[in-house]
């Protein structure tokens, strides 16, 4: 489930919100806080210092009051200067907030439902998401319908009043959403807290979950696939529980443990993090496959960009006896393309150096501005590329016959597709020494470079 697509902020170097999105602007104000002003978000403001302090891209699953109501989210923040940005995803109602158990009919109502919004006791809009591919027009309004009437954007069969009504006579209604030659029923659910959580359901299905619907005047919404939108969420969440679960066991955090079931904690750790890093590879590869897929261009260093990702990849290297020489802190390399996404790609390059050189050697990570082009090299000691492996290593699920090293054979074909979709490339050639050379390209920030060498 997604709020008509990823909410997007920033914060200054003081964990200021600066930038925000409507529905995170506006659940900063309704949290007491000022916007543009300082974070008021407890939960979110911890993650945002942490990410700002390490330097290092964090995520975590997220619970805050929201009107009294407890919403779930989650928040990824990365570095961006002195600041940070900040994406949310998965925006819902944390399990809590319902005013009694789930029965049967109403888990079911969720499941069945294409849209969830959350009201006050007003039934006036706090905050929504959408899941279906015609309600795009529906979902374009509710980014600038917080603080309406909910039945605003809609048009109730048979009925031509106007707010307010008692939400029992409006539950179980027919309706009609603009954009959508669906017929539809609404169900309001009270919330522990007062207030109400709006279901849509709709009468019939889509003949093609995968066409979409333009909205005449606002944003495309293209349906996205089955797991970045909704099965992605879902997992990462339990699968960090058992990951946190088993590493307090392995570590005796819980109380003294024999030797034998510490063994078995690691090795359940140790699947929770290859499902994990399955789960992002495939959701990852569902982004980058989407036709309407465009990463968001910025200023960036190529050589802080190199330093910060072997800062992440230190006690992995360590443990393998490996030295990461990086750029050194005087070096820029000014460079165009999206952070985070740089980050990404530079974390399996090196992560990769590290998992598939020789223990006690040397990973080299060098950059350079050749023309209008910046460009970074990684390179390991190991037994490096033929010509015919060349290609072939940047193929979907590719392993070149390794198994069992917790790889999922997507990192370096989700790397250069990132990579292209900067504007850049990502190739691998072998290096003088023997060792395998992979090569990130981007468009050079020519600008920066001309302020840097006046």
């Amino acid at each position: 489930m997604t709020a008509a697509g990823p909410i997007h902020a920033r914060c200054d170097g003081a964990d200021k919100l600066v930038e925000a999105d409507e529905m995170l602007a506006a659940l900063q104000l309704r949290a007491g806080g000022t916007f543009p002003g300082p974070m008021a978000l407890p939960p979110l403001l911890a993650l945002v210092r942490r990410a700002r302090l390490s330097g290092a891209m964090l995520a975590e699953m997220l619970t805050v009051r929201d009107d009294a109501q407890p919403v779930s989210f989650r928040a990824a923040v990365w570095p961006d200067g002195a600041g940070t940005r900040i994406e949310i995803t998965g925006w819902r109602l944390a399990d809590e907030a319902w005013q009694h158990d789930d029965g049967r009919a109403e888990a079911l109502m969720r499941q069945l439902a294409e849209a969830h919004v959350v009201l006050d006791a007003e039934q006036r809009i706090i905050s929504g998401t959408v899941d279906a591919p015609d309600l795009a027009c529906y979902a374009a309004a509710l980014r600038q319908g917080f603080g309406r009437y909910w039945t605003d954007m809609v048009t109730l069969r048979g009925s031509s009043h106007r707010q307010p009504l008692h939400w029992r006579l409006l539950d179980d209604a027919a309706l009609d959403v603009p954009g959508s030659e669906r017929p539809w029923k609404v169900r309001l659910l009270p919330l522990q807290a007062g207030g109400f959580e709006l279901l849509l359901i709709a009468e019939t299905v889509l003949s093609s979950p995968a066409e979409t619907f333009p909205c005449e005047g606002g944003d495309v919404s293209p349906f996205k696939g089955l797991l970045g939108s909704n099965l992605a969420p879902a997992l990462r969440q339990p699968l960090n529980r058992i990951v946190a679960n088993a590493e307090t066991i392995r570590t005796r955090l819980a109380g003294p443990l024999a030797e034998q079931y510490v063994g078995y904690a690691g090795d359940i750790a140790e699947a929770g993090r290859h499902l994990l890093g399955l789960v992002e590879d495939l959701s990852d590869l569902e982004t980058v496959e989407d036709a309407h897929f465009a990463p968001l261009p910025d200023h960036i260093d190529l050589a802080d960009c190199a330093r910060r990702a072997a800062g992440i990849l230190g006690v992995r290297a360590q443990e393998r006896g490996i030295a990461v020489v990086v750029p050194a802190l005087d070096l820029r390399t000014p460079a165009i393309g999206e952070f985070r996404r740089v980050l990404q790609i530079l974390i399996n390059l090196i992560g990769n150096a590290i998992r598939y050189t020789p223990g006690r050697t040397t990973v080299q990570v060098e950059t350079g501005v050749d023309g209008d082009v910046s460009w970074l090299a990684v390179i390991d000691e190991g037994d490096g590329i033929s010509p015919e492996q060349a290609e072939k290593v940047f193929e979907k699920f590719e392993r070149l016959g390794r198994s069992g090293d917790g790889g999922s054979g997507l990192g370096l074909y989700i790397s250069r597709k990132l990579a292209r979709a900067m504007g850049g490339d990502l190739a691998v050639c072998n290096d003088a020494g023997g060792g395998a050379c992979f090569v990130l390209s981007l468009p050079a920030d020519l600008a920066a470079s001309v302020q840097a060498s006046a």
